[in-house]
């Protein structure tokens, strides 16, 4: 028996809006496998208008900073005041 345990984890929390599909297929490329879950989004004390993703991944290979600044990216592609993501169970909120 062979088991693999990969010591970074990764999710990425997605408003479903225009440029969602592009984000999640260039972290598709970048990680290969990941796993999609679909929720409703409430933040500062309201429901949001728009469905969101957890996009999650689990990998060896990641560096934080790289990470810290394609969640930049995708908030200003998605049009984001902030953008939150954890990486190995720390939340990190990627703002204006």
């Amino acid at each position: 028996m062979r088991v693999k345990i990969l010591q970074n984890s990764v999710k990425f929390y997605l408003p479903r809006l225009e440029g969602y599909s592009e984000t999640v297929r260039t972290i598709a490329d970048e990680y290969g496998n990941m796993s999609l879950i679909e929720f409703d989004g409430y933040f500062e004390g309201k429901l949001e208008p728009v469905k969101y993703t957890r996009v999650e991944v689990h990998t060896d290979e990641i560096d934080e900073q790289k990470t810290i600044s394609f969640a930049d990216q995708v908030r200003i592609k998605l049009k984001q005041t902030s953008l939150a993501f954890e990486f190995n169970n720390h939340l990190i909120l990627v703002s204006q």
